[in-house]
């Protein structure tokens, strides 16, 4: 099993970034997707998660309205749209698995099995 994220970078304040965790090894269309962001000397926080099983979607309220997750199932992807982007929005951003699917508090990260390798989002004001 393997999560691969791209599609982070640099952008100033008010940009948007895409993007993009890619699994390995399962098929999506059952299980659960989560973006996870970590910023330096701050704790892993839970921004978004899809649950591709029944279609439901959730978010840190902190990026309610400016970022979207989504996923590809036969591409087996998942994204996060970022809009709107702020500086405290710097941070590596982590995708995560939960498979198989069992549920839980869907932000946390302690819920999820696998993760990916991160891709830095820096924002600049």
């Amino acid at each position: 099993v393997q999560l691969v994220e791209s599609g982070g970078g640099s952008v100033q304040a008010g940009g948007s970034l895409r993007p993009s965790c890619t699994v390995s090894g399962f098929i999506i269309d059952d299980n659960a997707i989560g973006w996870f962001r970590q910023a330096p000397g701050k704790e892993r926080e839970g921004v978004s998660v899809t649950n591709n099983n029944d279609g439901s979607t959730y978010y840190a309220d902190a990026v309610k309205g400016r970022f979207t997750i989504s996923s590809d199932i036969a591409k087996r992807t998942a994204y996060l749209e970022m809009n709107s982007l702020k500086p405290e929005n710097t941070a590596v951003y982590y995708c995560a698995a939960q498979h198989p699917l069992f549920g839980g508090n869907w932000l946390a990260s302690g819920v999820y099995d696998y993760w990916g390798q991160g891709t830095q989002v820096s924002v600049s004001s």
